[in-house]
């Protein structure tokens, strides 16, 4: 049986049709030459957006860090030191804002569950989330293994916390002022007041310092018309 030239013409025409049809297919599953729809990408840029406005977890050197905290934030925060009891700005009375991690700016404790514990570093009924903290176990004083706290987001050493705190959380979290910044209720950190560069050792959270904690200088007259009267 022989065909036509009009058959086979449009034969012909069916298979480049078939094979351009097929070649258009397979660009489509190209996973490197098909872009994500526009639903997706906006998304995507609204959850970039919001880990970079707040990120899970900061990881720094301690040379990096070293370049961003003062001596004594540095000595506090990423070598685990405890600066002197009644020495920091934070110690006594009652502030308005929450508190806030030094490094990394993350959200610790709301200044409304802040309580006079008499041991000479601020004190704390319990954080702002659960999440904010963790918690070890800590054994650099022989005499009493005690529950280290520190900062989630980027591992700052901050203080400890002890069972005999007010109710209804029976705890009191002893911070160092020094790894501590306050934000008020505008969203405006307070200034944080100089220290001196005495060299930091870890200590006791008891109320009584070992030999080298950090001593922080007196507040100057500027320093204290500036913070809150009680």
């Amino acid at each position: 049986m022989t065909r036509s030239p009009c058959g086979r013409f449009a034969l012909l025409l069916a298979g480049v049709f078939g094979i351009v049809s097929a070649s258009t297919a397979i660009q489509g599953q190209d996973p490197f030459g098909t872009a994500p729809d526009s639903g997706n990408r906006v998304e995507s840029s609204r959850d970039s957006k919001s880990a970079a406005k707040q990120p899970e977890r900061i990881f720094r050197t301690n040379e990096e860090w070293r370049k961003l905290l003062t001596p004594e934030q540095f000595m506090v925060t990423r070598m685990k030191a405890t600066e002197q009891p009644f020495s920091g700005k934070y110690a006594s009375g009652h502030f308005k804002g929450t508190f806030v991690c030094v490094c990394c700016g993350a959200k610790l404790f709301d200044a409304s569950n802040k309580f006079e514990s008499g041991t000479g570093w601020p004190s704390f009924w319990r954080p702002v989330s659960e999440k904010a903290l963790d918690t070890a176990l800590d054994y650099s004083e022989p005499a009493e293994a005690r529950v280290e706290v520190a900062c989630h987001r980027c591992g700052a050493h901050l203080g400890h916390v002890f069972q005999d705190g007010p109710p209804p959380t029976g705890l009191r979290y002893c911070i160092n002022s020094v790894a501590l910044s306050l934000k008020s209720e505008q969203g405006v950190p307070t200034p944080s007041r100089k220290s001196s560069r005495t060299p930091a050792s870890k200590s006791t959270r008891k109320g009584k310092p070992a030999s080298g904690d950090i001593a922080t200088k007196k507040p100057d007259k500027q320093a204290k018309a500036s913070e809150p009267k009680f």
